[in-house]
């Protein structure tokens, strides 16, 4: 652990509603292994999400859909052993909590004892309301999603921008105050129109995080392999890249290769 991480205190529910009370900007980056959460930790980001979003970058998915509860745990397990400083959100994964309240109580209760994971998060709002009270009795944070939700792919049809018709756009301002009324720490607001975030944000006391979802919301998030440029094809509007690790790595393994095979690696001094 870096000296400067050392002199930060853990991020929790408390902290981040505090960065909202006093206008700070909450930084959140996904994450899925011990190495990259280890690097986002020392760097100083406030929230990891453990993401579904591991069903498409680390297995290649097509949609967030097939993951698991045993992998979700894996992957937040991984991330959990890197953390000093960060507040870690694991996503609960399509299957373990829409059926019934206490199917999500027992998901939720399984991240928290196998991972020692902080908060658990679920898409959805008044469709979940049951689910989402039952797992704050237990005395586990929930953050919710709304806009967007990649879990609902299949029903929308498309990642389009979310909630650009009235009707949708008050059912979002309903959900959105409803998951504060029953106790959410926060709210990811997904690709909708900046103008709504701004309202939503507004009406709120609990703080909102976006994802293209403009700068309105009181933090804001992207996947990390999309952020540093390890994914190559998704090019969204919202993301923007801070590194092209997918050409440098690959620049770096054309060198290695190069070097096997021109036997100058290893050197003597690469030796024993």
């Amino acid at each position: 652990m870096s000296a400067v991480t050392s002199e930060l205190k853990r991020v929790t529910t408390h902290s981040i509603q505090a960065m909202k009370n006093k206008g700070e900007k909450i930084a959140m980056l996904t994450a899925y292994d011990f190495s990259m959460a280890r690097i986002l930790d020392e760097a100083g980001i406030d929230i990891l999400l453990v993401g579904d979003s591991a069903s498409n970058v680390m297995a290649g998915h097509e949609t967030t859909l097939p993951i698991t509860l045993d992998q979700m745990i894996y992957h937040a397990q991984s991330v959990v052993r890197a953390v000093h400083r960060a507040m870690v959100v694991v996503d609960l994964p399509f299957g373990s909590y829409q059926a019934n309240s206490e199917i999500a109580l027992s998901s939720a209760i399984r991240i928290m004892k196998e991972s020692g994971a902080h908060a658990v998060k679920l898409e959805g709002g008044s469709e979940v309301e049951e689910s989402i009270k039952r797992i704050l009795m237990a005395g586990i944070p929930v953050m919710g999603h709304l806009g967007l939700t990649p879990q609902s792919i299949y029903k929308f049809g498309t990642y389009s921008v979310r909630a650009k018709e009235e009707a949708e756009a008050e059912k979002l301002l309903s959900d959105a105050q409803l998951l504060q009324n029953i106790g959410c720490f926060a709210l990811v607001l997904e690709k909708i129109p900046a103008t709504l975030t701004e309202k939503v944000s507004k009406s709120l006391e609990i703080p909102t995080i976006g994802i293209g979802a403009g700068v309105h919301a009181d933090g804001q998030v992207l996947v990390t392999h999309d952020m540093v440029g390890i994914t190559k094809d998704f090019k969204p509007r919202f993301l923007r890249r801070y590194l092209e690790l997918f050409e440098s790595i690959g620049d770096a393994t054309r060198s290695y290769i190069a070097d096997v095979k021109a036997q100058q690696f290893p050197s003597d001094k690469e030796q024993y």
